[in-house]
């Protein structure tokens, strides 16, 4: 673990990380920490919290840049090591390891860019009649330390120098992360990689620190902790709900930032899939399959009217997912969990099975493809539960009223993807509004897997997709989640920030009077 400047070894419990590739135990085991090291950490981040957040723009994007440049030079050995751990190949891991620096430099074009403060002045007018007007200025500051949990799926880009703990180190917030017990080792290689450019920048030792968990405790402490001002969580509606319940029964109760559930629906309109039944059913499996099924924006369910175009699209999708090999899912954990749900939603009175893909040895998931009617799936709740691997439920519906019915009974969702020809314009424009009431991204004719690194981007939904849904985890918007405004009244220039002062010694952009300068 790296607790500030130290790295330091855990004592409780142990935790081997486990190659699902091959059911083999990996070395080293790893202990957790104790709540005083927690306590530590966070002691350290909130003495770094007002050095740090004050830093230039130039040397906060040059810090965020070196934190990529840092895991890049970890080479091969990186790689190798999360392929054990993780059972994902070398070009998905290279591809995220890419995603990872990407999102850092990002962030560093971000900061310099200094736009996200959103400086705006209003300038004292003291003859206005009847009444004068103050001088108010206005910036955006980070909330503080904040705590990031690493995720299972992405080892990398959701991790310990993922998005979470870019955009918060980003936004001036020191960073206590928790590694995800399933790719310890990954996370030892990349907190020495945040170290090292925390030492190399000169910065307060508390700006980073990592640390581990072989149960609950680290985390449960690390929430509760007074010092950490919001949480970054990607994972279970379960475990989800567990920090939320903790942020709120804190003295000072604090956000959390939390990717839930989601099954990302897809809406086939009839002239659509009268068009291309069969190619939208083979793109769909392609989509529903990618990565053992193990993304949040997996297409899990599907919406469609009744009739002889869905009948094509479902004779293609059950061949397609037949063929489908047995593919290595994350953890023994998420394949047992996969498989309970997978035979509990088979035994469904209501749900047909389709199709089962290959099966497998190890941690090898089986695809699946179910069917149900748009009557049966609003009368059952529980047809709506996330399934976290590549299963999905087709919802037969009689007609496009039908298929409203079920969009309005559905839950928060990260996205949904309409699939139109220009005959359907007027039906799908007709649902956009019921659409962005429940999803953070529309997409047209395609899938939601595949999310893209942007500064429009959207990675985020009403609950219980997100925690939050007015936040994105992805994209340059997600700095937001870790500012707040201050505003400052009549301070003379000697007392304001440099980025309010009249001279604008950073050449940022700002606002005076409602109008935009620089």
């Amino acid at each position: 673990m790296f607790i500030g400047a130290k790295a330091v070894a855990g004592t409780v419990g142990q935790v081997s990380a486990v190659n699902p590739a091959t059911g083999e135990t990996l070395e080293p085991a790893f202990r957790g920490a104790t709540v005083d090291q927690v306590d530590e950490a966070c002691r350290l981040a909130d003495a770094a919290f007002d050095t740090y957040r004050e830093t230039t723009p130039e040397a906060r994007a040059t810090f965020l840049e070196a934190i990529a440049a840092n895991i890049m030079a970890l080479g091969d050995e990186l790689i190798e090591r999360c392929m054990a751990e993780s059972g994902l190949p070398r070009p998905r891991l290279e591809g995220e390891r890419g995603r990872t620096v990407n999102q850092l430099k990002l962030f560093a074009q971000v900061v310099r860019d200094g736009s996200y403060l959103d400086l705006r002045i209003d300038p004292a007018m003291p003859e206005r009649q009847p009444l004068p007007r103050v001088d108010l200025r206005l910036r955006q500051v980070p909330v503080g330390p904040v705590a990031v949990f690493g995720a299972s799926n992405f080892p990398l880009a959701f991790s310990v120098a993922g998005g979470d703990t870019a955009s918060a180190l980003a936004a001036g917030a020191p960073v206590v992360a928790k590694a995800h017990p399933a790719h310890p080792g990954t996370s030892e290689l990349v907190g020495r990689a945040v170290q090292k450019a925390v030492a190399d920048a000169g910065l307060p030792e508390g700006v980073f620190s990592l640390l581990f968990d072989t149960g609950y405790e680290v985390g449960q402490a690390l929430v509760a902790h007074p010092a950490i001002k919001a949480v970054g969580f990607t994972g279970s509606r379960r475990g989800g709900l567990a920090l939320m319940d903790i942020a709120a029964k804190r003295a000072e109760p604090i956000p959390v930032y939390a990717e839930m559930s989601s099954i990302n629906p897809v809406l086939l309109f009839p002239n659509a899939l009268a068009a291309k039944a069969e190619e939208t059913a083979k793109a769909f499996v392609g989509s529903l399959t990618l990565g053992a099924g193990q993304f949040c924006t997996n297409p899990g369910l599907v919406l469609a009217i009744e009739g002889e175009a869905l009948d094509r699209f479902v004779a293609v999708a059950r061949e397609a997912i037949a063929a489908q090999p047995a593919a290595t899912m994350l953890t023994p954990g998420i394949h047992k969990a996969y498989e309970t749900a997978v035979a509990e939603l088979a035994a469904h009175d209501q749900v047909e099975t389709l199709a089962r893909g290959q099966s497998g040895e190890h941690f090898r998931g089986q695809a699946g493809l179910f069917l149900t009617s748009a009557e049966d799936f609003l009368a059952n709740p529980v047809l709506q539960d996330e399934i976290f691997g590549a299963a999905s439920l087709i919802v037969r519906c009689p007609d496009l009223a039908a298929l409203r019915r079920v969009v309005e009974g559905l839950e928060g969702q990260l996205t949904a993807a309409i699939h139109v020809v220009e005959a359907d314009y007027a039906d799908a424009k007709a649902l956009l509004p019921l659409l962005e009431r429940k999803v953070g991204r529309i997409l047209l004719n395609g899938f939601g897997t595949g999310v893209e690194v942007a500064h429009a981007m959207v990675h985020g939904g009403p609950f219980p997709s997100t925690a939050d849904g007015r936040s994105t985890s992805v994209g340059s918007l997600a700095i937001a989640r870790f500012l707040r405004p201050v505003s400052y009244q009549d301070l003379p220039d000697a007392l304001l920030p440099d980025a309010l002062r009249d001279s604008n010694p950073l050449g940022l952009p700002r606002s005076v009077d409602g109008r935009r300068q620089g």
